[in-house]
């Protein structure tokens, strides 16, 4: 079972991004990065990050019950949640995610959504149809492929 959720995700990379130099967080681009972490951490150690399960919908990667949780910011910057304790996760998952965020974090949720959409793991779910999972198995076989290229 794994130890987090995807709101502890979600909540750690919006502590990371700093709006006062024009790095803003949309409930788009939040998607794609806890999509990525969760991804780069089943290449690494086999297991999820999180349990929620990621689904293919029309713009990209996305965990459903996460998506509701910010639908309210619209595309406007998600400011973190001052009672987040940064502490719950664990150094070595802090640092994976910092290394995500350091390599995709600068890009656009634009551009994340793009990049995603040429991905196996997202066109073979989309493929058959918008809502469908997308695979543990599908991610880990990308990421592993992902992380040697890198």
């Amino acid at each position: 079972m794994p130890k987090y959720t995807a709101r502890d995700i979600a909540e750690y990379f919006l502590c990371l991004s700093d709006p006062d130099s024009g790095d803003l967080t949309s409930n788009l681009k939040l998607q794609k990065l806890v999509y990525y972490a969760q991804g780069i951490h089943l290449a690494d150690t086999g297991e999820p990050l999180f349990g929620e399960q990621i689904v293919a919908w029309e713009h990209g990667p996305v965990v459903a019950e996460l998506y509701r949780t910010y639908k309210q910011h619209g595309s406007c910057h998600i400011a973190p949640d001052p009672e987040y304790d940064i502490s719950k996760i664990d150094e070595n998952t802090r640092c994976l995610l910092d290394e995500v965020y350091r390599v995709l974090g600068q890009y656009s949720a634009w551009k994340l959504r793009e990049m995603t959409h040429q991905e196996p793991p997202w066109l073979n779910a989309h493929g058959k149809g918008s809502g469908t999972a997308i695979t543990h198995s599908d991610m880990k076989a990308y990421f592993k492929a992902f992380i040697k290229a890198s």
